[in-house]
């Protein structure tokens, strides 16, 4: 305040006699206008400079084109490569109508002109012109779209102004837009010596100073229509990568969509993994709970990461699950029913484990079912709640007491007394109530995978049915599901009923032909309004252009990309994605072995150092 005060004086107190009274000046009005922020000195570029060629804003370089020619006939969407380029650009559009009854008087005069031309040229016996005669049919056809008033005509003026920061990218940009537009027979000329009025044109003030127009008839300007950008996104969920068009933001929640499942092919290392704990790591954010299938194990190190808990499904595992577990019937559904269904899902389990059953099989099975809960005191009319289940050796006890029943009991035996006998026969001791849950498979023996895969989603369902959260089920590598009848068609069913429980199912495969072959792959796919497809083999690319509809361009994007690259679906639309995340996410979802050789030796080194401070601290 001093130093205000000793520049301005006291002259706001002319009564004041006391020097302490300048402590408080008052700022003359003239001084006080002057320093008012108006919204044109922040919008306004630090410099400006204006050349024949074009403009100085700032440090950026700035030019402006208009368009001086259009070819006979304007394609749909032509103008769609240039709005989704991506690039820095402005555009101005300017329509101005034309009175249809002045524009009739001059196509008579000009029709009047082009029918002259042709009768000289067949007075002097000449070859017919074909330009002419197109001139003139195209000529009357406007006309009489005109007189009938289905057509209208416009004064069009189309302007774009390119941005870059030096004029060898202002160069690369030009070019390219050019390139874009000759291609289509449509060009460009740079307004030489008017940069400062074409500019003006452009912004959006909505004046036409530069006034070079082109007149166009309704149908060929409806082409023009210039909301057509790549965008795919929603106003709430998460980011599932970047617009390749245009770098704008993929931000989708699928439980917004009609059904909330998702499915994701890609080659081995193209990065679907990666994609999908990425979707993870973000999906717990919103209050949703995750329950995952890893056939690889790599979702380990995610689950230690956000508090999770981790399921090591094999024959030498402490974790068990029975499959004879009954859930609790819910609100809709009477005992009867869930026994009934669970019966039909035991079936399908045998049906996997003795490798098929013959119709006097299956009937046998289905009685030795009903019989081994009935030994338990389980009927329809059972409260599944105070209930022990029983387990397959006691199945087994009813199946040796059954006729016909020899060869079924052979092949059960290595389930119950065999080398396998730890996996199945044993009560479940399995806990899933945590948001994150990964149920791990990758050191069961390949012969078992699908039992597992078979017994772990049962159980997942069933614990899904007891109360309805958001929730979101990935399966990994679902091509192991999909080799059997039985797991494939309950993947399906999953995918049809799991909206009912609030369930997203995310079904990620490597092996695109093995799913597709499937009388199951096709529903399912169709079933799922979230695709991803990332980079692709040549063997299976025909397949997945068939049953997406994709363009060659769109195959040949899938073939060439990179990590982390594809194409997103979402309902009806699609757009080039790629998939990003920040460094901390990268750090716990990553699966490039280098990276985790280098994450490991970071952490064993950080380790070290510790111990040797706490070494020298005891010393000291």
């Amino acid at each position: 305040m001093g130093i205000i005060s000793s520049i301005f004086g006291s002259k706001g107190d002319k009564n004041s006699t006391n020097p302490k009274s300048t402590v408080m000046p008052v700022i003359p009005t003239e001084i006080y206008r002057a320093a008012t922020l108006e919204l044109q000195d922040i919008i306004a570029p630090s410099a400006l400079q204006i050349t024949p060629k074009g403009l100085n804003l700032g440090d950026k370089i700035v030019r402006t084109f208009f368009v001086i020619s259009y070819p006979r006939y304007l394609t749909d969407n032509w103008f769609s490569p240039i709005i989704n380029l991506d690039k820095v650009f402005d555009v101005s559009i300017f329509i101005h109508p034309i009175d249809t009854s002045e524009i009739l008087r001059s196509f008579q005069k000009k029709v009047a002109e082009v029918q002259s031309q042709i009768s000289i040229r067949e007075s002097k016996g000449l070859v017919r012109d074909p330009m002419l005669d197109t001139a003139y049919r195209d000529l009357e056809s406007l006309r009489d779209n005109l007189m009938q008033a289905q057509e209208k005509m416009f004064d069009v003026g189309l302007y774009i102004t390119i941005y870059a920061d030096n004029e060898n990218d202002l160069f690369k940009i030009e070019s390219e837009i050019k390139s874009l537009l000759e291609s289509k027979l449509i060009y460009l000329k740079p307004a030489l010596f008017q940069q400062d009025e074409a500019f003006k044109s452009v912004i959006p003030l909505g004046t036409d100073i530069l006034a070079v127009h082109q007149k166009l008839n309704t149908e060929p300007l409806s082409s023009l229509f210039p909301f057509v950008s790549f965008d795919l996104t929603s106003d709430k969920g998460i980011l599932y990568g970047v617009n390749r068009h245009n770098s704008s933001l993929i931000i989708f929640d699928r439980f917004s969509l009609p059904n909330y499942n998702s499915i994701t092919f890609a080659t081995s290392g193209a990065g679907k993994s990666y994609a999908t704990k990425l979707e993870i790591i973000r999906t717990l954010m919103f209050d949703t709970e995750v329950i995952v299938i890893d056939p690889e194990r790599e979702y380990e190190y995610l689950s230690e990461a956000v508090g999770g808990r981790y399921f090591n499904i094999a024959l030498s595992s402490d974790h068990h699950i029975n499959p004879f577990d009954l859930p609790i019937p819910t609100s809709d559904e009477t005992p009867a029913d869930v026994l009934r269904a669970n019966t039909i899902n035991l079936v399908g389990l045998f049906r996997i484990m003795l490798g098929g059953l013959t119709p006097e099989e299956d009937s046998i099975i289905d009685r030795a079912i009903t019989e081994t809960y009935a030994l338990k005191d389980i009927t329809a009319e059972s409260n599944f709640a105070n209930i022990e289940p029983p387990l397959l050796m006691d199945f087994e006890m009813v199946l040796v007491g059954m006729d016909g029943s020899e060869s079924l009991i052979q092949r059960l035996a290595k389930f119950t007394h065999g080398s396998w006998a730890s996996f199945l026969n044993q009560p479940s001791n399995v806990d899933i109530n945590r948001k994150f849950v990964v149920f791990s498979v990758r050191d069961m023996e390949d012969e078992l995978k699908p039992v597992a895969m078979y017994i772990v989603t049962h159980y997942i369902w069933n614990a899904i049915r007891k109360n309805i959260k958001k929730r979101l089920l990935v399966v990994d590598e679902a091509w192991w599901m999909m080799k059997s009848e039985d797991t494939a068609s309950f993947l399906y069913s999953i995918a049809k009923r799991g909206r009912k429980y609030y369930l997203g199912l995310a079904t990620i495969t490597q092996d695109v032909g093995d799913f597709m072959k499937s009388p199951y792959g096709v529903p399912i796919v169709t079933n799922s309004s979230i695709q991803l497809l990332l980079k692709q083999s040549p063997s299976t690319i025909d397949i997945l252009q068939k049953t997406f509809n994709l363009t060659d361009e769109e195959k040949y994007l899938l073939l060439e990309a990179n990590v982390g690259e594809g194409i997103f679906f979402a309902g009806l639309k699609h757009v080039a994605v790629k998939t990003i995340a920040s460094y901390t996410e990268d750090q716990i979802i990553t699966s490039d072995p280098s990276q985790i050789l280098a994450i490991k030796k970071a952490k064993d080194d950080l380790v070290e150092q510790e111990a040797n401070q706490d070494k020298n601290q005891a010393s000291i």
